[in-house]
């Protein structure tokens, strides 16, 4: 449609208030799906989507959408303008984060949707990142285009959650998962790798890796199944998170799946000043990242100190495969804030339990509350949230 076409449809065919919100939480609900698209691939920054609406005598029609891409750039704006063209003059952009103020690899997305002559912008959530903060509105507003925020505010904040938690206090978003039998026992030492729960419960986790910036596992994990850590799901073979082991010791083998393919899939080890030179080395060496924090009196990695060094590096979002000693340090330490917890249909009778009581009593006593839970196959997939969200 030409832009004279537009014009013409936008001044004949105004939509009432509740016709007009109707389709903007449509259209929102639709950037926000092109925003998960990108989750766990956009580097430290946020993965946003943007979709451009124009008027046409027969309703609002898509012209442009995009997300944010894989490393952070382009951003979602920048993706959806290009798809939009000259058409983007006068019409409607819904963007789940404010759009950015400050130059960076490129000039800023507020800039761009000026230029391209947007006449409204509705966005889910500000950016709480100081270089923006408020900026990014002002400038459209400044250029005169009407500015509205607050739209799916909630789903926009869950979806944004580890740039949101990094920006705001300095730590990734900590996701926990853990899976249990029915009489709430993980395993045990003498059957490695002990299959608790069924296939489908293993792809939704190869789902939620693919989804995390990074992901995290304690030594004895790796001693005990030798794992890979990888995204096992046809077609996101490439969206392997970063994989951090905690270390403290430098106890992980050399021999470990982890190491053996550190040079292709980013693998750091998070360890305190108790590794001896030589393993650190050797570590290295074979592609690993070694990342070092100051040894708690127990000799231990320093967990708070450890989550400020992710988010320096970037880390929004850390999924965290937990086994019970893990899980129940981060619990006593209240860093978790997001708990998956799948339970399986088979009942061991033996073996480590995942706590002292039933996980349910064990989490809402943590300060959890329990947020929605699904059939998996024979399996029971739970999420836990925090009561008092960090922010």
């Amino acid at each position: 449609m030409s832009k004279t076409s537009f014009d013409f449809a936008r001044s004949h065919c105004e939509l009432s208030p509740s016709e007009q919100l109707k389709w903007d939480e449509r259209f929102m609900a639709l950037a926000l799906r092109l925003g998960r698209r990108g989750m766990g691939q956009t580097a430290e920054n946020p993965s946003v989507g943007c979709v451009l609406v124009q008027q046409s005598a027969g309703g609002p029609v898509i012209i442009g959408q995009g997300y944010t891409q894989k490393g952070g750039r382009p951003h979602a704006e920048r993706m959806a303008l290009a798809q939009a063209g000259s058409a983007a003059k006068g019409a409607t952009a819904y963007v789940t984060l404010e759009p950015c103020s400050h130059t960076g690899k490129s000039s800023p997305c507020s800039q761009a949707l000026i230029e391209a002559g947007i006449r409204r912008v509705v966005c889910a959530k500000g950016d709480p990142d100081p270089r923006v903060n408020g900026r990014g509105f002002a400038m459209l507003q400044d250029a005169g285009i009407a500015v509205e925020t607050g739209l799916m505010e909630e789903e926009a904040t869950r979806d944004l959650a580890g740039f949101l938690s990094r920006t705001q206090t300095n730590r990734p978003w900590l996701v926990a998962k853990m899976a249990i039998s029915v009489d709430g026992y993980i395993g045990n030492r003498q059957q490695p790798n002990l299959a608790i729960t069924g296939p489908e419960a293993k792809n939704r986790t190869y789902a939620l890796r693919s989804r995390a910036d990074a992901i995290l596992v304690g030594v004895d994990t790796v001693l005990i199944d030798d794992p890979s850590l990888t995204v096992r799901l046809q077609g996101l073979e490439e969206t392997s998170p970063i994989r951090i082991v905690l270390d403290s010791k430098g106890r992980i083998p050399l021999s470990s799946q982890l190491v053996q393919t550190a040079k292709n899939v980013p693998t750091w080890i998070l360890a305190s000043g108790h590794i001896s030179v030589e393993k650190a080395l050797s570590l290295e060496a074979r592609g690993c990242k070694l990342l070092l924090t100051d040894p708690t009196s127990l000799g231990h990695v320093d967990l708070d100190q450890a989550l400020v060094l992710l988010a320096e590096e970037g880390i929004n979002k850390l999924f965290i495969e937990t086994g019970a000693i893990l899980a129940r340090t981060l619990l006593d330490k209240d860093l978790i804030d997001e708990f998956i917890l799948y339970q399986g249909c088979r009942r061991l009778g033996t073996g480590l339990r995942a706590f002292e009581q039933s996980a349910n009593e064990a989490l809402c006593a943590a300060g959890f509350y329990l947020d929605h839970q699904q059939r998996m196959g024979q399996d029971k997939a739970m999420t836990f949230l925090r009561k008092v969200p960090r922010f």
